[in-house]
């Protein structure tokens, strides 16, 4: 049996009862097919970068999603990119900036495949790829045709979409189609910790090739670059969404607190609470945990490590004891980002 563990970045997850790597388009559809034929439960895999496994593994079949193919289709100041699912996320990023293409430049950095992207509606610093796919093309698994849905069908919000809260489980992702700006200067700068790095306001653009740089430095700094020499990058990146608050939500985290609150404008008289901010408040500072076991990251307490020796139910602990306590201190509760298999919290 493959163990799943070889599979994540958390190097978690227990034995695959089959396991199957889809090089091709019709290989993925052809496995999840067979799949489905026989009724097991299907599991895809692409980076492992957003995967928490369960230790006694997947009871089904598991299918690691390997398709290749980039495509570019410019017109009218922009450039349509297409992406296969099993491409690595980050060497689009690079090579979509390299060809001076402004839109994906924030998201350096992030581990997995394309394919997963939708998904999770995967953002950071300030941006989130909601913003420029065009479209999301599927197999879909209910009526075993392949269809393409529009940016508006695809009900993208904070770290979610249909594929992962509508119908989770019935669009498989073929291809992305982003919608990129052919130039020099990238998307307005709007997180403060990246214009700081720049050295630019708030709101203001710098250069594609900058703003790439700027992020891969800082997700160094907090050991969210992937680094066999890292133990800190052996981790799901963060394992806590920045939970959405209404203001008397808020109002009672402030007062909790006794002082100044960071928060962000979350639209419709709601704001975002950074997530790390409240567990380090909590208790939870870097490092916190089990030597050589689970522990939070000693460069970001958002991101939970697992430090050598850790299994799931370890993680998963660690992972209960932070919710718990962030609950405790200030009544909110925190839900987890990565996709969870098998396990629960």
């Amino acid at each position: 049996m493959t163990d799943l563990a070889d599979y994540t970045t958390l190097g978690l997850g227990g034995p695959a009862k089959t396991f199957v790597t889809a090089s091709t388009e019709a290989d993925l559809i052809d496995a999840v097919r067979a799949a489905d034929a026989a009724g097991e439960p299907v599991l895809l895999i692409g980076g492992g970068s957003n995967l928490v496994i369960a230790d006694d593994g997947f009871p089904g079949a598991v299918v690691h999603v390997a398709s290749r193919g980039v495509r570019y289709a410019a017109a009218d100041g922009h450039v349509d990119v297409t992406v296969a699912a099993g491409e690595d996320w980050d060497d689009v990023v690079a090579a979509v900036v390299a060809e001076g293409l402004a839109g994906l430049e924030c998201l350096s950095g992030i581990p997995g495949r394309a394919g997963a992207t939708p998904i999770q509606n995967v953002g950071a610093y300030g941006h989130e790829v909601a913003e420029v796919i065009t479209a999301v093309r599927v197999f879909d698994r209910r009526g075993g045709q392949i269809r393409i849905l529009p940016n508006e069908r695809c009900r993208f919000s904070y770290r979610t979409s249909l594929f992962k809260a509508g119908e989770p489980g019935r669009y498989l992702v073929l291809d992305v189609t982003f919608r990129l700006a052919r130039q020099a200067r990238s998307m307005p700068v709007t997180y403060a910790e990246l214009a700081s790095e720049l050295d630019v306001e708030q709101g203001e653009r710098a250069g594609v090739s900058e703003v790439r740089s700027g992020v891969l430095n800082i997700r160094a700094r907090k050991g969210m670059l992937l680094d066999p020499g890292d133990p800190d990058s052996r981790s799901a990146g963060s394992f806590f969404t920045n939970p959405v608050l209404s203001a008397g939500e808020f109002a009672r985290v402030a007062a909790a607190a006794g002082g100044p609150v960071p928060r962000f404008d979350a639209g419709g008289g709601r704001v975002k609470v950074p997530a790390a901010w409240l567990i380090e408040r909590a208790g939870f500072g870097k490092g916190y945990g089990a030597p050589g076991r689970a522990r939070v990251s000693s460069k970001h307490t958002l991101a939970l490590v697992n430090a050598g020796g850790a299994t799931t139910a370890d993680l998963l602990a660690l992972a209960r004891e932070i919710r718990d306590g962030v609950r405790a201190a200030f009544g909110v509760t925190l839900e987890p980002e990565p996709t969870l298999v098998g396990v629960a919290l």
